[in-house]
């Protein structure tokens, strides 16, 4: 092939066997001399040998003499007359350090380009091969069910109060009931939502008799016969535990976030209650006792405590035996911790002595010491499956109290208002600190005095203060054990 005018020094062109000749064993370099310059040259073309079998070293090396003709091109171009042999021989000597190069190594980089070519895919020509790791063979830990979060951070933790552990297991069995145990990392404000607006739809009763409907069924009954649905404070308590559980879950960095916090309640008007009236308690001495499940001198023996000393439903019907002692000469209640039972006070001020008053002693609550069969003073509550005792007398005490006609205000925690307005406007010398030692209450003057010195309350003083409890004889008629 004759090259043209169009041949530029500096431009390489894709080189094919036209420039690559074959003789014998050797590879030849070829290229024809421009028309023009072939009188400047005394050649047409110029024929090398490129001393190598290689044919990918005669490449190599014709692309390097390309390169030089390319030069003698232009150099013959620019110059007046012919070069002398000698000249050209010397422009064309620029070759031997090429040809110089071991035969060796241009055959063995021919031989591993080779092989290369033969082992590569077609893509990993294009792409460089990516090296991936062997997957790990460590075992992932399996996933934390919900059952099993409520048993590790709240049943087994000895910091969590009782009331908190049941609370907390009667909220998660309902969540079970309606969606299944379920691994924590799976449940999010979606879930938490959807059993939020479960439980607003669910019938206020529930878990007060036997059913076998599903929850969704509970809740479609519900609306169906117009029932009472559980209270927006109800199932923000639920909504609470929860939150509480997760918390701990957010902390250990086992789930991301807590979907069960920053939910929004609408709060009902709060109910104030307020004292007993002398008309309404003559109406409860006088109502006759309706529930099988807990024995109507039961009922008449914890009111009757409940008018005389202030005590919660709570305190008085987890009283022991023991607890009923002489103190200094006065009988009394001691309303203290019972390890064994996970109970203890509301409060720490809650931890108190209550001497026993007159009425009480006319009652004979004093022979309950030793009348009573078992550990409590208070009988007839041991038919509760519940661990807190006074559920069931204040579920019937709540019934009783609707079916009488008796307004929201008054409430079974009503005894206690009652006691506290009644001394705190007794005409005798009490002082203000002696009945907030008697109810549990943290003292309402925190001086200096009043701080030190609480605990050095005398008997004799308390006693002072509980018989300034009275109430119309209509009240309690007759009540004895």
């Amino acid at each position: 092939m004759v090259m043209g005018e169009r041949d530029f020094p500096g431009c390489l062109p894709s080189l094919g066997t036209h420039m690559l000749r074959l003789i014998g064993s050797h590879y030849h370099f070829r290229r024809a001399v421009p028309v023009v310059l072939q009188a400047c040259l005394g050649k047409t073309e110029i024929s090398l040998s490129l001393q190598t079998e290689s044919k990918f070293l005669a490449r190599q090396r014709a692309a390097a003499l390309y390169a030089r003709t390319g030069e003698v091109f232009h150099k013959a171009r620019t110059m007046q007359g012919r070069f002398s042999d000698k000249e050209l021989t010397s422009l064309l000597t620029f070759q031997s350090p090429v040809t110089l190069e071991p035969e060796k190594n241009a055959q063995e980089a021919e031989a591993t380009s080779a092989s290369k070519r033969k082992t590569m895919k077609p893509r990993e020509k294009l792409t460089r091969k990516v090296v991936r790791k062997p997957r790990s063979t460590k075992k992932k830990p399996p996933a934390l069910m919900l059952s099993n979060a409520l048993e590790q951070f709240v049943l087994s933790n000895p910091k969590a109060s009782t009331d908190t552990k049941e609370a907390t297991k009667r909220t998660v069995t309902l969540y079970v009931r309606a969606f299944g145990n379920t691994p924590v990392s799976d449940i999010g404000g979606s879930q938490a939502g959807a059993f939020r607006d479960l439980l607003l739809a669910l019938p206020a009763t529930l878990g007060k008799g036997k059913s076998s409907l599903t929850l969704q069924q509970e809740a479609q009954r519900a609306k169906s016969d117009g029932l009472p649905t559980l209270s927006n404070k109800s199932v923000k308590n639920h909504m609470l535990r929860l939150s509480a559980l997760w918390n701990q879950l957010v902390q250990r960095e086992l789930v991301a976030k807590n979907p069960w916090a920053g939910w929004h309640f609408e709060s009902a008007p709060k109910t104030v209650r307020r004292s007993w009236t002398p008309q309404e308690l003559a109406l409860l001495a006088s109502a006759s006792w309706h529930s099988s499940l807990v024995p109507e001198p039961t009922f008449r023996l914890v009111t009757l405590i409940a008018a005389y000393t202030g005590m919660r439903l709570g305190e008085i019907c987890t009283l022991r035996k023991e607890d009923l002692q002489t103190i200094e000469g006065v009988p009394c209640f001691l309303v203290r911790t019972h390890a064994e039972d996970g109970w203890s006070p509301k409060t720490e001020a809650g931890t108190r002595t209550i001497p026993l008053h007159s009425k009480l002693i006319e009652a004979g609550i004093i022979t309950l010491k030793d009348n009573t069969e078992g550990n409590y003073l208070i009988p007839g509550l041991d038919g509760s499956k519940q661990k807190d005792r006074g559920a069931t007398l204040s579920r019937a005490f709540s019934q009783l109290k609707t079916r009488l006609g008796l307004p929201a205000e008054i409430t079974f925690h009503s005894f206690r208002h009652t006691v506290s307005t009644q001394l705190r406007n007794a005409t005798t010398d009490i002082r203000e600190i002696w009945i907030d030692r008697l109810l549990g209450h943290e003292a309402t003057h925190r001086s200096q005095g009043t701080t030190t010195y609480l605990t050095g309350i005398t008997t004799a003083n308390l006693r002072q203060t509980v018989e300034a409890i009275s109430y119309p004889e209509t009240a309690f008629a007759n009540m004895t054990i």
